[in-house]
């Protein structure tokens, strides 16, 4: 039974001076509203919505609203009350019918009484909207796509939010003092980091384009940044994301084009920001451990441009300078959003110049380590058991991860039908692989790259945005169209690139059957070698990245390592 009242008022002055006297609960009770028009929304929240309407009629940017609907139920509080603005900002986001207006100033994903008993009432609360025609889409359906999932209204977990502050005050104080800085956020696969990098982004912004103060919330957690005094200091300021990979950077910048606040912030390559003109003022750059050092690039125009733009910021051409060295010639102010252990090929910078960094950035009080798992279900016990699954050192047994569905298959078929039942019943469920396979499609569509046990597989078609392409179902998906992303379930297929030995039980690189070749290549141009320990570090971070996908759950086929697999329980259909 809905326990709420959905009431809707014309959004006009003469309205909205008398809303006090249309409703009892306009007056002095907790609720959460919506104002649109055909192309915008804005979501707030209001102890005295009446009052509040009156300060949004006053908003010039708020003049082309049209319709007010106010969110009424008798259970609501404060906390009940963030909790759904933030939960339909979100789901607006991701439905894409409308432009969402809110700014980012704080809400914070805090737990309160009874907080899943409010979750019927808000998916009620959607479906009332729905019929309305606010939403065009189902809750899956937008809680399944990239605009959801890389959300700049995302709320923030309190590690998320500890690094955010403290990274707007330190910036603060340099901005005050004409001073450089160096932020490094850390964290494991799954606990948020571009999560913080984009909603960074958007807070930044939001700061520097905030003007009417009575339409802020002083309770909001950065809410002392826009008063006069402190937002003056972000202002015009030149702002960058710079997004490594280029999936995962097509998604981002999908993500803000649909965001007003963020439409004309670019989202860039290292190169990009090389041959920029200028200076910037902030670069965020997230994935920073994909970032490149001196190396044959894809394109070998790239690798020319590597050396133009070593030249022209350093006056020479020194093969031990990387595109973080670009970037920080670059900028006044760089935050990086890193894990070392995501490194995969030979390219990328070496680990130990991040560890040079990460001990710098502590010494400076400028490094923010990120603990809360916010992908994968089963929690940083999970995490835990990845890594020790992928060491010469593998556990016996399976732990309990609770609701986290962990499953190891001996039949391949069985895994298979397995991630197609999830993809039916959930969607966002795909097969993804170590590179153990040769890509015949990339030149001939008709060839299979990957048969196993009677079946055939192709490798990813596209390059950008896979995981929603129309044909991700029946392909299987590589580390560098999956790396950065959140998946369902992810059915991880081991290949021949990772065995163990039988006696000492330890991993160890097959180099003949890995065929990432940019993955394995001596780095010629700093005669580098790429060594078999080497090689086993980047083909065991690759599965270390596939396997921290799945938010639901994550089945494994690994025949080649056997003489392990054998010892923890396969899954029996």
């Amino acid at each position: 039974m809905t326990s709420f009242e959905l009431e809707t008022v014309a959004f006009e002055d003469d309205i909205v001076a008398s809303m006090e006297r249309m409703h009892p609960r306009f007056e002095d009770w907790p609720v959460v509203y919506t104002i649109d028009n055909q192309r915008d929304v804005y979501v707030g929240e209001s102890q005295h919505v009446a009052k509040r309407m009156r300060q949004h009629r006053a908003n010039p940017a708020k003049q082309s609203l049209r319709r007010v609907r106010v969110i009424i139920d008798e259970r609501f509080n404060k906390s009940v009350c963030l909790d759904l603005e933030s939960t339909l900002i979100r789901w607006f986001s991701g439905d894409e019918q409308f432009m969402v207006m809110n700014r980012n100033d704080g809400i914070v994903n805090a737990d309160y009484y009874r907080r899943d008993d409010y979750r019927q009432t808000f998916e009620d609360v959607f479906e009332a909207l729905h019929a309305e025609g606010l939403f065009t889409r189902s809750i899956p359906e937008i809680e399944n796509s990239d605009l959801f999932k890389l959300s700049p209204f995302k709320a923030l977990n309190t590690d998320q939010a500890v690094a955010v502050e403290a990274i707007l005050e330190g910036l603060r104080e340099d901005l005050e003092v004409d001073r450089t800085s160096l932020s490094v956020v850390q964290g494991d696969p799954g606990t948020g980091k571009t999560i913080v990098g984009i909603y960074l982004t958007k807070l930044l912004r939001d700061i520097a384009e905030y003007e009417t103060a009575e339409d802020l919330d002083p309770d909001s957690l950065f809410s002392e940044f826009f008063f006069e005094g402190s937002r003056e200091h972000f202002q015009n300021l030149r702002i960058g994301l710079v997004v490594p990979q280029q999936s995962l950077r097509g998604s981002i910048g999908a993500v803000f084009t649909k965001t007003p606040a963020l439409q004309s912030t670019p989202v860039l390559t290292a190169f990009d920001v090389g041959k920029s003109e200028g200076e910037w003022d902030v670069l965020i750059v997230d994935e920073a451990h994909r970032l490149n050092q001196y190396s044959a690039q894809a394109m070998g125009t790239q690798t020319k441009e590597f050396r133009e733009i070593t030249q022209r910021l350093f006056g020479e051409m020194d093969p031990t300078i990387n595109q973080l060295d670009w970037i920080r010639a670059k900028a006044k102010h760089t935050v990086l959003l890193l894990d070392t252990a995501q490194s995969v090929r030979p390219s990328d910078i070496e680990p130990e110049v991040f560890d040079t960094i990460v001990s710098a950035a502590r010494t400076d009080r400028r490094h923010y380590p990120l603990m809360s798992q916010m992908r994968v279900a089963g929690g940083n016990d999970y995490i835990d058991f990845v890594r020790r699954f992928l060491s010469d050192e593998q556990p016996t047994e399976v732990p309990d991860f609770g609701e986290y569905d962990f499953r190891i298959f001996d039949d391949f078929p069985a895994m298979v039908e397995a991630i197609q039942q999830r993809e039916s019943e959930e969607g966002l469920s795909r097969l993804v692989a170590g590179y153990a396979w040769k890509w015949h499609s990339r030149k001939d569509k008709s060839k299979y790259d990957i048969e196993i046990d009677g079946l055939k597989f192709r490798w990813n078609q596209r390059q950008v945005d896979w995981i929603n392409s129309p044909t991700s179902a029946q392909e299987v998906g590589s580390i560098h169209t999956v790396q950065g992303y959140d998946l369902n379930y992810a059915g991880v297929i081991f290949g021949q690139d990772l065995q163990r030995d039988p006696q000492t039980g330890k991993l160890f690189a097959v180099r003949k059957n890995y065929f990432d070749a940019r993955g394995k290549n001596n780095n010629t141009l700093r005669n580098r070698p790429t060594t078999d320990e080497d090689l086993t570090r980047y083909i065991r971070n690759v599965y270390s990245v596939l396997m921290t996908r799945g938010i639901k759950g994550t089945y494994v086929y690994a025949p080649h390592l056997r003489t392990a697999t054998s010892r923890l329980r396969p899954h029996v259909s």
